[in-house]
């Protein structure tokens, strides 16, 4: 049976000039693990026994960021599952796409990593080394920019 894992995408919008786009104002909030080769990845983790997929988000989250349900706005609409290899086992990640509601909110790290960055989406795919997560900012960014 894979290995099932859930987090949130975590977006913040800066006040920008009136003549910006919305969508230019957003940055992604990615999280470096203290273990192993030190990836950058939104906040997630393994499901709990009796827990539903978006409480495991939500819990994560709050473990690993600080932050609470209540600060943050779920989107919509929004759901990206990714499928990939972990050690030759099949791993099933879900992410859900949340806003912070303040965007100066502090953001609190676990043992679990060393270091945080908010980043606009260029930048968020460079830290996001996996392909499949570059692709999964990309389109969350794409969903954000069709709302609009």
């Amino acid at each position: 049976m894979a290995v099932r894992a859930c987090g949130l995408i975590i977006y913040r919008r800066l006040q920008s000039a009136p003549s910006s786009k919305v969508t230019d104002g957003i940055e992604y909030l990615l999280l470096q693990t203290s273990y192993g080769t030190h990836h950058w990845t939104p906040p997630k983790g393994h499901v709990d026994p009796g827990e539903d997929d978006l409480q495991t988000a939500f819990r994560e989250t709050q473990e690993e960021a600080g932050l609470q349900a209540s600060q943050l706005t779920l989107i919509e609409g929004y759901k990206k599952e990714l499928h990939y290899p972990v050690r030759g086992k099949p791993k099933t990640v879900i992410y859900w796409l949340a806003e912070m509601k303040d965007c100066n909110t502090e953001i609190k790290l676990s043992e679990e990593h060393q270091a945080f960055q908010w980043l606009k989406l260029e930048d968020a795919c460079k830290f996001a080394e996996y392909e499949d997560m570059q692709a999964t900012l990309k389109e969350a960014h794409q969903f954000l920019c069709s709302k609009e």
